[in-house]
């Protein structure tokens, strides 16, 4: 036997042996699993070291510290809530936030997620508008600005925010920008060194712990927030860039949702910044009573503000998500660049459908992860055959995440339709319990159909071998996307 026969020979057993700690390590997840057996059997020995780094687990993990988070009364609040909604008896404002007491409930089990019911939420769908207004706030700023976001650019909008937050560190305020490594990949600390200078404090989530070598790059904080002393939050889909204020050729104009808040939802944002920060910091934040405010009552809107992460035992932005498809009676609208549904969610939609409501969902026309798109067009003939209505987006690029149900609920935020979204990114929704809002994103949508194209059954049936090729092969590795 030559030694090339014997080399194969132990790559095959060295295979075999990956293949069984994938099976091992992956068994709650037969999609994932498969998924991954498929890399290890076309790519052996490199699939397994690309499972090393895209396949963690980190479910059994606990990354986020709440003990100072706790003095914040948090803990007694939540179990409050729970104990009046569960007895009948807790003091909903309006009867349009009463309606949804099961979602509220399942929230605040799950997720510790807050009801807040005195908040003013204003919708902003344009990137130029709505980083005119963040700037606005940073400018009237006076004790805090916290600053969060999944990809911050070195282009001209990110060296304008920068310039605003140096000056206002300058004035005393305390400044702090967090930002995804991954998403940022090509930002590095040296372009903050004026805020850095000025007195603000940047930090990394999840940096490189070897120079260009992140075993952790799959899993990514893909939020977005910003809390203006405790008083202002925005929370949506807008990253930091040019591009975002439809400046790429590639993409043109670039079409998304984000949400300003004042109220106390505020202060569940401020929560999850501090533990996000709390993570990814050596200098870290302990709790301070000007963080969190005593706000006046300014709206009416109610809010939970629900996170997930890898971290997570259970999924709750896709729970809420299916828990509010299925309390459908009329309508369904709902806005993603990528629709990669499990079959839990993909049955809610296909149910709901079926039974009658209006399902619409909005979609790119371009891609900007080609294997993420075809995946996407595989799923939605899936809702085609069971009378859902799919629209392509035409006027640039559509990147909104947004589900709205009966012009009564709602929710906005960074988690795409998407497995990475609900198991693998860290993710933070506002689930909105108000008409007004909810009528407001179901206008917007209506308003983008008018740009869009509809993708019929048949206009679907006939396209070409090639798209199916690329539609099945992605969908076969879609649990891994």
């Amino acid at each position: 036997m030559d030694i090339m026969s014997i080399l194969l020979g132990i790559l095959f057993v060295l295979n075999l042996m990956l293949a069984a700690v994938v099976i091992f390590l992956e068994r709650k997840d037969a999609g994932a699993t498969w998924a991954w057996l498929m890399v290890l059997l076309f790519i052996p020995l490199l699939g397994f070291i690309m499972y090393l780094i895209f396949g963690q687990n980190l479910s059994r993990r606990r990354l986020f510290d709440w003990e100072n988070i706790k003095k914040v009364g948090i803990e007694d609040l939540i179990q409050e809530q729970v104990s009046e909604i569960k007895e009948g008896i807790y003091p909903f404002r309006n009867e349009e936030i009463a309606r949804h007491k099961d979602i509220i409930y399942m929230h605040l089990v799950n997720d510790d997620a807050v009801l807040t019911q005195d908040n003013d939420i204003t919708i902003y769908t344009d990137g130029k508008e709505k980083f005119e207004a963040v700037l606005q706030d940073i400018e009237n700023a006076k004790d805090h600005i916290h600053f969060q976001y999944y990809i911050f650019q070195k282009d001209n909008l990110g060296r304008k925010i920068v310039q605003k937050l140096s000056e206002k560190a300058r004035e005393g305020v305390e400044v702090r920008v967090l930002y995804d490594e991954m998403g940022s990949r090509k930002t590095r600390k040296r372009f903050f060194r004026e805020l850095i200078e000025a007195g603000g404090e940047v930090v990394v989530f999840f940096p490189s712990r070897i120079p260009y070598v992140n075993t952790r790059l799959n899993y990514r904080n893909h939020r977005k927030l910003v809390i203006i002393d405790g008083r202002v939050g925005y929370v949506g889909g807008f990253n930091v860039g040019d591009e975002y204020l439809g400046l790429n050729k590639k993409f043109g104009y670039w079409r998304d949702t984000h949400l300003r808040m004042e109220g106390s939802a505020t202060l569940a944002m401020q929560t999850r910044f501090l533990l996000d920060w709390n993570h990814a910091a050596r200098n870290k934040i302990g709790y301070e009573a000007h963080y969190f405010p005593v706000l006046p009552t300014v709206g009416h809107a109610g809010v939970q503000i629900v996170s997930c992460g890898p971290d997570s035992e259970w999924e709750q932005i896709k729970n809420g998500y299916i828990k509010l498809i299925s309390s459908a009676k009329r309508t369904v609208y709902i806005q993603t660049p990528y629709f990669i549904p499990d079959e839990s969610l993909l049955d809610a939609l296909r149910i709901a459908s079926l039974s009658g409501v209006d399902v619409r969902l909005m979609i790119p026309n371009k891609p900007d992860h080609m294997f993420v798109y075809w995946a996407t067009y595989s799923y939605v003939g899936e809702l085609l055959k069971a009378g859902a209505r799919i629209y392509i987006y035409q006027n640039g690029f559509i990147h909104a995440k947004t589900i709205s149900v009966d012009g009564e609920i709602s929710s906005v935020g960074t988690a795409n339709i998407d497995v990475r979204s609900f198991k693998l990114n860290f993710e933070v929704n506002a689930f909105i319990y108000n008409e007004d809002i909810a009528k407001k994103l179901e206008k917007t949508f209506v308003d983008d159909m008018e740009k869009s194209d509809e993708l019929t059954q048949a206009g679907y049936h006939n396209r070409s071998t090639w798209i199916r090729f690329k539609e099945s092969i992605s969908r076969l590795l879609s649990p891994i996307l």
